[in-house]
């Protein structure tokens, strides 16, 4: 038990997963700066049908979404979770800039590398733009704001972000979201939309190995953090879709049968051949479920932004009073 104490949160949560029947790993462990790296490649290939249809939704209605977002004359910051390289968002700080919006943008991300990296590119392109960029927890850093700051809020939380949340932890983080959000602030959230399987597959498992690549380094972070002896290339990556409830997960299934020794666990871990640690949920949602979330967690749909081919929405929440 004392041992247990002394452990990291990922070394605690890297336990329990790998005990259990059922072996998973926690996808908020992906993004360390390797892996946010090899994401950043995910978006940008073409099977990746996310990123096109935020980027044409930006792209489309920068102008309805300034005039939704600007309460009147009154300065606004555009809070962003998760900002990453700020490739789609850059779209909206380009047009609120050029249209002199006074609006400060604020870059919350777990990662201090791609917060550095945004920085400099912002900086770069975008020098009148005013910026500020924490590195950490969401929501630790958006009470952190709240305290620090009277003026009306827009967050963006965007991608397919939400989900990656099983239905419990969606209900604490949206509960969180709700109990931190002042009424009348609003909420940017991105949903990936239900749709054939062909299409999420080639998305879920690429034909260049970025998605294996992504969840692999999960592992490969294991292994560095925790003084484990993964053999990395014994390992599979497997997606799976189910278009009636729209879950995505994905796995990562041994090759063989297998024994994996945890150093900082003082800790071996067995697997029969084929396998599993379930890696990641990406739920795909419809636009009822959305309506009836955000009334759940006391928000109203504003408006539903939708790419050409219906396959992603990014809906604008306002908070309740």
């Amino acid at each position: 038990m004392e041992q247990l104490t002394k452990l990291s949160t990922f070394a605690q949560d890297t336990l329990k997963g790998l005990s259990a029947n059922q072996k998973f790993l926690l996808p908020k462990y992906f993004y360390d700066d390797n892996g946010s790296e090899i994401f950043q490649k995910i978006m940008k290939m073409p099977e990746y049908y996310l990123t096109d249809c935020e980027y044409e939704i930006f792209t489309h209605y920068q102008l309805e979404m300034k005039d939704l977002f600007v309460n009147g004359n009154a300065p606004f910051e555009l809070v962003e979770l998760g900002s990453g390289d700020g490739l789609k968002t850059k779209i909206l700080l380009n047009y609120f800039v050029e249209h002199q919006v006074d609006f400060k943008y604020v870059a919350l991300d777990i990662s201090r590398q791609s917060n550095e990296n945004l920085y400099k590119k912002l900086k770069a392109e975008l020098p009148e733009l005013r910026t500020e960029f924490k590195t950490g927890d969401y929501f630790k850093m958006m009470n952190e704001l709240n305290h620090d700051s009277d003026n009306n809020k827009v967050f963006l939380f965007l991608g397919s972000n939400i989900g990656n949340f099983l239905e419990d932890e969606r209900h604490l983080f949206l509960s969180h979201l709700s109990d931190l959000i002042q009424p009348n602030d609003k909420l940017l959230i991105g949903f990936d939309l239900k749709k054939p399987k062909d299409i999420i597959l080639r998305a879920y498992d690429d034909p260049h190995g970025h998605t294996r690549a992504f969840n692999l380094n999960h592992l490969v972070r294991i292994n560095k953090e925790l003084d484990a002896d993964f053999d990395i290339e014994s390992f599979r990556h497997v997606a799976q879709y189910n278009g009636q409830t729209g879950e995505t997960k994905s796995f990562l299934k041994s090759t063989k049968a297998q024994s994996v020794y945890i150093g900082a666990l003082e800790k071996k871990v067995h697997f029969q051949k084929d396998e599993a640690i379930y890696m990641e949920l990406s739920q795909k949602f419809d636009l009822d479920t959305i309506h009836q979330l955000a009334k759940k967690y006391g928000f109203k749909v504003e408006k539903n932004f939708t790419d050409e081919r219906n396959y992603f929405v990014d809906s604008l929440w306002v908070k309740s009073l």
